[in-house]
């Protein structure tokens, strides 16, 4: 029976979601399954969700919704529904949407292939467990192209702020073992993964339930021992945590990019107290000049919140006229979502939801005039940059230099003349900017 069937895997948010489906795809495979890339094609589908806020599982609902409409047509055979909107809402997918034949909570997806063959048996499977047994070990289907990979170092997440779902969702924060991510980082590079992106809800406070310490400056200083591995990536990393130790170690160990995502949500001090975070606007603006200063060239990402419970019109101002003296090279702003069973959700103050969305396009519309300074002042500057197709409407290849993290920032696009031969995925080589299209660059190899 497993010849025949084939299965499709959609996996929404996140690259720690994307990491549990790589595992769920191993098994699958290895069970002689037929994997297919397309939902249509598909015996079974199984829609990997993102519960994270309001955008995503509407999203993760959409998709359902066509899995159903399909399944209707004769289409789909079968429909099974994981991750977190699957974990965070069970009651709710079982008696709301009786075509789903399976409703798999994250501690169970290493039944996945009992899975199959039960819901192909017309059998209908509800089934949880303990979130902290959640299983992060394991082969992987590497679903990324074949130069990067995501390296996820733990799951959950021990922060509890107050605006945050996740502790819900997945748990307290849980390491892996380190020797478990150096053995899968080894075999990534065994088959051909030049770039690692670290993740984890906060790679930063990774070790502290194992070794009693923050670790990640151990584990990158170990990773940078693999051969064929070229690039490390974080991303994650909460601002308290960014120690001398984790500094220093990216500043000296060259295979570390100097791109660190630190999502810090606000700057207004009462405000990050609300949010059941520590510092404050002083304390941030010394951290990012720290960074500067101590790692030149370094690329800042950050993540903000606009219209928190209680944020004032100067409150906000504020957090304006921060990001506008930092000048991140990237950041992303949400308007604020209210989650069901957070303390947020619970304030007095909400702030109106249209004037939640207006606060955000003002930062990301002054974010836009910024990058496109950031860009320009790229122009004429030669960069190392990872091959990732080749573009035939434009008749150009185009990649990633080390200021772009992959799935999230844009593109380079770039000529190569025919006497130096075609670009292969994955061929590293050096490009000379010169313009910028929108959110991309323009360039030619050199």
């Amino acid at each position: 029976m497993a010849e025949t069937i084939k299965v499709g895997m959609v996996s929404l948010g996140c690259p720690k979601n994307q990491c549990d489906a790589e595992l769920m795809l191993a098994k699958i495979a290895k069970a002689g399954f037929k994997i297919v890339n397309e939902a249509g094609l598909a015996d079974v589908v199984i829609i990997n969700t993102c519960g994270f806020i309001q955008s995503a599982k509407e999203e993760a609902i959409e998709e359902i919704m066509e899995a159903i409409s399909r399944k209707n047509d004769g289409i789909n055979k079968k429909i099974i529904v994981t991750g977190c909107l699957a974990e965070r809402y069970q009651k709710q997918m079982d008696e709301e949407f009786p075509e789903i034949d399976a409703v798999v909570g994250i501690a169970k997806n290493d039944d996945i292939v009992e899975i199959i063959n039960s819901v192909m048996l017309d059998r209908r499977v509800i089934t949880f467990g303990d979130k902290l047994c959640h299983n992060m070990e394991g082969d992987k289907l590497q679903s990324t192209l074949p130069h990067y990979a995501y390296l996820r170092i733990a799951d959950g997440c021990s922060n509890k702020c107050s605006y945050c779902a996740i502790p819900l969702i997945r748990g307290k924060m849980r390491s892996r073992k380190m020797e478990n991510i150096i053995e899968e980082a080894k075999k990534f590079a065994e088959n051909g993964v030049k770039e690692l992106v670290i993740v984890a809800q906060d790679v930063t406070a990774y070790g502290i339930d194992l070794y009693k310490k923050y670790a990640l400056p151990d584990l990158l200083k170990q990773l940078c021992k693999i051969d064929g591995i070229k690039w490390i990536r974080l991303l994650y990393c909460y601002p308290e945590r960014m120690t001398d130790e984790l500094i220093e170690t990216i500043k000296t160990e060259d295979k570390v990019l100097n791109y660190i995502d630190i999502p810090i949500q606000h700057c207004n001090k009462e405000i990050l107290r609300n949010m059941y975070r520590g510092g404050d606007e002083q304390s941030l603006r010394e951290l990012f000049a720290k960074l500067r200063r101590e790692i030149p060239g370094v690329v800042l990402r950050t993540t903000l919140i606009t219209g928190f419970p209680g944020e004032t019109e100067e409150q906000f101002s504020e957090l304006a006229e921060f990001v506008n003296d930092i000048k991140f090279e990237r950041l992303g702003c949400f308007a604020y979502s209210a989650e069901e069973d957070t303390p947020a959700a619970e304030m007095p103050d909400q702030v109106d939801e249209g004037e939640r969305q207006r606060r955000a396009d003002i930062i990301t519309g002054e974010q836009e005039i910024r990058m496109g300074e950031y860009y320009a002042g790229m122009i004429g500057n030669t960069y190392e940059v990872v091959c990732e197709g080749f573009d035939r409407y434009s008749d150009m290849y185009f990649g990633r230099s080390m200021h772009f993290a992959p799935e999230i920032d844009g593109m380079i696009y770039f000529t190569s003349a025919k006497d130096k031969g075609p670009l292969t995925i994955g061929d590293f080589v050096n490009v000379k900017i010169t313009d910028v299209l929108e959110n991309n660059l323009l360039g030619e190899r050199v």
